[in-house]
């Protein structure tokens, strides 16, 4: 049973930004600072809307949330409305794998990184980030 009222819940999960978020996003910015890595643009228009684009190597970096993306970490399934989650989180997977398939077809790269890695290895993200752009 959830601790919040459904009308509660609802504006939680409304609440949660697809942009700019500290555990994702922001992060990876302070490692590429720290890093010194450069050539990183943000909100380039191409399909899919990549979190990071490295335009010279034409390679396309997206940080996926764990809940969001479906990743094995969390193992969490709300207990309230369970259907509508299972096919929620199937539907971002599928459309994870059209956008990737897409921007293959436009000879991009893709790389993606999970929210619970950049967490607790960033500096092994970061190694093979660079390794993948190099």
């Amino acid at each position: 049973m959830d601790t919040f009222s459904k009308s509660d819940r609802s504006s939680i999960m409304r609440s949660v930004k697809s942009r700019n978020n500290k555990s994702t996003e922001l992060q990876l910015i302070q490692l590429f600072k720290r890093r010194k890595i450069t050539g990183w643009r943000r909100n380039y228009n191409i399909f899919g809307k990549p979190d990071f684009v490295f335009l010279k190597k034409k390679v396309a970096v997206f940080v996926d949330g764990c809940f969001w993306h479906g990743h094995h970490c969390r193992n969490i399934t709300p207990a309230s409305n369970n259907q509508y989650w299972e096919n929620k989180l199937l539907r971002n997977k599928q459309r994870d794998a059209l956008v990737n398939r897409h921007l293959l077809d436009l000879h991009w790269s893709v790389f993606r990184i999970w929210e619970c890695e950049l967490k607790k290895i960033p500096d092994q993200v970061i190694n093979r980030l660079i390794w993948f752009i190099s």
